[in-house]
């Protein structure tokens, strides 16, 4: 009997029917994580037909890799190929159940800050997540049964009819995708198209070559790259405002990053009860600008400390403190260094953790107190490290040793997913009942980070401090993402749109000057518009920066900011990417796309040119820039 199967052909052989087996198992586990897993917005029957083949093509390319090797180890290379791939695509359904966003090869160069996740990561995890392993499970039984019948090496003829397969079904994956999204891998930040038109494992191929492709940019790049940029840049600056311009000038500047959150809070009641009572106080003596978005990528909250210090974008893929800490850069630390400023960073957890220990060096912070200078323990701390209330208790007698003025800047951390207090003494607010945990205890956590910067700022005021200075205080990005729409449609009373997902992407920013009046800002804005604005209130120039954002004081500024992906807010409208819709921003009306197209190309252009900066490591010809104008002179 086993002589017969021998003699068979590869087709006709148990090994091939095998090897079809897995193909179609992982096709079918594919496809139904695809339409199932994520949010995909599936628009028409071309596009569920497209969904339906992406898988096919990976499956082919990978599994075919294992017909190169030996007749004994052929089904070992299967399982271990078919593993890998399942515990890949389980790892984006847990990515993105949190970020809305799936994993870049830059994104897997952090992998040192997945083992400070902690509560986070559990609480992305259930027992039904057995169900991405389990074709898995049926091929390693299959192989099992298998195992002492003898195997059949596939001949060239097949190998290659294997592989010609895979590329004609990909060739008309792609054909059919451009069809859909014309240039669609040119867009770059549009994962979630990627995605939805490519499948998971080809975007995974698609973001490996970019990634490559972005590796090089920096070795071709030259000075005539950096004169086109600034030549955009220049042309794009606005008039200062001379009423604010330094009002501020020397006093020492203080940032906290509040985290994950959102605008929606302030103000608001639950249960009878003010969210944010401190910050609702606050803004009524501060500027306090109601229509400030962030304009963070997967870097998120190092997103935004890199937003804000250098006024350049966040990369579509990665983030910058991971991928280019090794950059040169113009950041707000090192131009305040030249005019006497002492800078620094406070944060309660380690120093490694979104590398804020090289990219702080490159950004030219002249000292980092991170967890190491705190006093932390199993009671003062949860999920991501030391709570807010001792986290700036703590950090009194270290900003009282900074020589004055300084630049300080305070990240912190309890307000973050899972969104858990510890201890009951913490929880000064009833949670909310709408049977989402995660939205429910949201509001606990912003209740107690309000909390800690009441106490933080009568400190300041205790200490000697306040009056000398000026406080911008900004959420770093979202808290609660689109995976929980239901229940935040119950919390806002109103289905949850493109337009109010974007809508939801406004953070606080207050920025509060002792002895001056507050003031209600309409601007439109984003993190990006801070290092200029805080300069500009410093009464500080510097004519030969590169800035993508501008001063929010500026009395003829254009009510703008973008969004990551490509959408972008106007005074006037708002723009999905993702749908490609066209919202009145008054109204939340959809209205003619053609009316956004305008905004839709700026757009583009301010975020590539931008991460051409980036990417290419621009600045460094900045110097050599000032040396051949010297020379001339």
């Amino acid at each position: 009997m086993f002589r017969k199967i021998k003699d068979q052909g590869w087709l006709q052989s148990k090994f091939a029917l095998f090897f079809i087996t897995v193909i179609f198992l992982f096709w079918m586990k594919s496809y139904f994580a695809l339409r199932f897993s994520f949010e995909l917005d599936i628009e028409n029957k071309m596009q569920e037909f497209i969904l339906f083949i992406t898988p096919i093509s990976s499956a082919l390319l990978f599994f075919g890799m294992a017909l190169y090797v030996s007749e004994k180890r052929q089904k070992r290379a299967i399982l271990i190929i078919h593993f890998l791939l399942s515990f890949i695509l389980y790892a984006n359904v847990v990515y993105y159940r949190f970020f809305d966003d799936f994993i870049t090869i830059p994104v897997l160069f952090q992998f040192k800050n997945f083992g400070d996740l902690g509560g986070s990561a559990k609480n992305l995890m259930s027992g039904t997540d057995l169900l991405y392993f389990v074709d898995f499970f049926i091929v390693l039984g299959l192989s099992m049964l298998q195992k002492h019948l003898p195997e059949k090496k596939a001949n060239k003829k097949t190998v290659a009819i294997v592989f010609a397969s895979a590329l004609a079904i990909l060739s008309i994956n792609i054909g059919l995708a451009e069809a859909q999204r014309p240039q669609l891998l040119t867009r770059t930040f549009d994962r979630l198209m990627l995605v939805k038109l490519l499948g998971v494992y080809n975007y995974h191929i698609y973001d490996a070559v970019m990634s490559t492709k972005s590796s090089a940019q920096r070795t071709f790049a030259n000075s005539n790259e950096l004169a086109e940029v600034q030549n955009y840049v220049y042309s794009e600056k606005k008039a200062p405002n001379d009423e604010y311009y330094g009002v501020a000038k020397d006093k020492n500047v203080v940032l906290v990053s509040m985290e994950s959150l959102q605008n929606f809070v302030i103000n608001m009641e639950v249960n009878g009860q003010e969210v944010t009572p401190f910050l609702n106080d606050l803004i009524n003596d501060s500027y306090y600008f109601q229509n400030f978005y962030h304009n963070t990528g997967q870097g998120k909250t190092s997103d935004a400390e890199f937003m804000i210090d250098n006024s350049l974008y966040g990369l579509p893929r990665g983030a910058v403190f991971t991928t280019n800490a090794g950059n040169e850069f113009n950041a707000t630390p090192e131009i305040l260094n030249k005019y006497g400023y002492t800078s620094a960073s406070f944060h309660g957890n380690n120093k490694s953790f979104w590398n804020r220990d090289l990219m702080y060096q490159s950004l030219g912070y002249d000292q980092f107190f991170s967890q190491e200078y705190y006093n932390v323990t199993e009671e003062n701390s949860v999920n991501y490290g030391l709570k807010d209330i001792p986290f700036f208790e703590q950090s009194m007698p270290l900003i009282q040793g900074l020589k004055q003025p300084f630049y300080a800047k305070f990240l912190t951390l309890t307000n973050h997913y899972p969104y858990v207090l510890n201890n009951e003494e913490d929880e000064m607010i009833a949670p909310t009942e709408t049977g989402d945990s995660s939205v429910d205890r949201y509001f606990q956590t912003v209740r107690y980070l309000d909390e800690s910067l009441k106490q933080f700022f009568d400190q300041m005021k205790q200490n000697g401090l306040y009056n000398n200075t000026i406080f911008v205080l900004y959420g770093d990005h979202y808290g609660i993402s689109s995976n929980h729409n239901r229940a935040m449609s119950e919390i806002l009373g109103t289905e949850i749109r493109p337009f109010e997902h974007i809508q939801l992407q406004k953070v606080p920013l207050i920025i509060h000057i002792p002895g001056m009046k507050g003031k209600v800002m309409n601007t439109v804005g984003g993190q990006v518009d801070i290092k200029p604005t805080i300069l500009h209130l410093l009464g500080i120039e510097e004519p030969s920066d590169i800035q993508f954002g501008s001063d929010l004081f500026a009395e003829d500024r254009e009510s703008y900011t973008v969004q990551r992906d490509g959408s972008f807010i106007t005074g006037h409208y708002v723009y999905s990417s993702e749908q490609n819709i066209c919202y009145d921003k008054t109204a939340g009306e959809e209205i003619d796309s053609a009316v956004c197209e305008p905004y839709v190309e700026k757009t583009r252009t301010e975020l590539e040119m931008s991460d051409k900066v980036v990417y290419s490591d621009l600045l460094r010809f900045i110097d050599e820039q000032i040396e051949e104008k010297q020379l001339a002179e």
